[in-house]
């Protein structure tokens, strides 16, 4: 059954402009994964790859390269869209149920050069990224896939339940164990519509800062800020500790971003203490969205 759902999965190579915003960042030049859904070549993979790509290149399991334009990208899920230019004549994995997926399920995970690893589902939880990013409940499966970003993750009905997004690690009975963070399949339902259509939800976009932040100690300390970004204009530094939204305490990392995309729509004003050097002091920040910050794709 593998080697059927291999033919579905391509390797994807993108090439950014080194004036991307995301240039610095992600590098110009991206390969990962990405998984056909569409028998017209349509195919899924994980945005990060395709953000700002100017060129987008398929290889199948034969070994054809194609080209492909990017379709859109969801800030919010991570989820992004390509199409296959020329006839990629691939078979569309079917999507599954990812809400059904249970702690202690069988899965594969899948990538464009046909490694498949045998894993299973261990742990369904919140999950909080660093580049202000979260996911309610996202799956995590160990053993991981060493080339996690875009692979195919597909549960005992050959199903396609998530796309892998990030490799992490767990602390298990006093054991670090590496596994891969996925993201679940049912959040793109309802906004692939969208995503084919207009290249992006037809959501409200989140208010942005440009902070790449930790928790330690349900603190949110600031690692660094994206350049140009709101919280740069700001004047927050790294090593910044964001402590209040608008006298809005704030208790971790996830409780911070809830707060702040409360603060809509993208482009309103706030104040935040932060407290620097054990001193503290308050801010005036204005909100932005990220994706006003992004190199345009040539939509087809």
């Amino acid at each position: 059954m593998t080697h059927s759902m291999r033919k579905s999965i391509v390797s994807l190579r993108a090439q950014v402009p080194d004036t991307a915003f995301t240039a610095s960042t992600l590098g110009t030049v991206r390969e990962g994964s990405g998984v056909v859904i569409g028998e017209d070549g349509l195919i899924v993979t994980i945005g990060y790859l395709i953000t700002e790509a100017e060129e987008v290149w398929l290889t199948t399991y034969d070994e054809r390269v194609l080209p492909a334009h990017v379709v859109g990208y969801d800030q919010q899920t991570g989820f992004g869209l390509v199409q296959a230019l020329g006839k990629l004549d691939l078979p569309a994995l079917e999507l599954g149920n990812s809400k059904d997926t249970r702690v202690g399920d069988r899965a594969t995970i899948i990538d464009g050069q046909g490694l498949d690893v045998p894993t299973a589902i261990v742990a369904r939880q919140e999950f909080a990224g660093y580049w202000e990013y979260l996911l309610d409940e996202a799956l995590f499966a160990a053993p991981f896939h060493p080339s996690w970003g875009g692979a195919a993750v597909v549960d005992a009905d050959n199903r396609l339940i998530g796309i892998g997004s990030l490799r992490l690690q767990m602390l298990q009975m006093g054991k670090t164990t590496d596994i891969t963070m996925l993201v679940p399949i049912d959040l793109l339902k309802p906004i692939l519509g969208d995503l084919i259509a207009a290249g992006r939800p037809k959501r409200e976009s989140r208010p942005w800062l440009g902070v790449f932040s930790a928790e330690q100690s349900n603190e949110v300390v600031v690692m660094s800020v994206a350049g140009g970004g709101p919280a740069e204009q700001a004047g927050i530094r790294s090593g910044d500790v964001i402590s209040e939204l608008d006298g809005d305490e704030v208790e971790g990392l996830a409780d911070f971003y809830r707060k702040l995309w409360r603060r809509a729509p993208a482009g309103s004003e706030f104040s935040m203490r932060i407290l620097r050097d054990g001193r503290e002091s308050w801010v005036r920040i204005k909100t932005a969205d990220r994706d006003a910050f992004l190199q345009k794709p040539q939509l087809q």
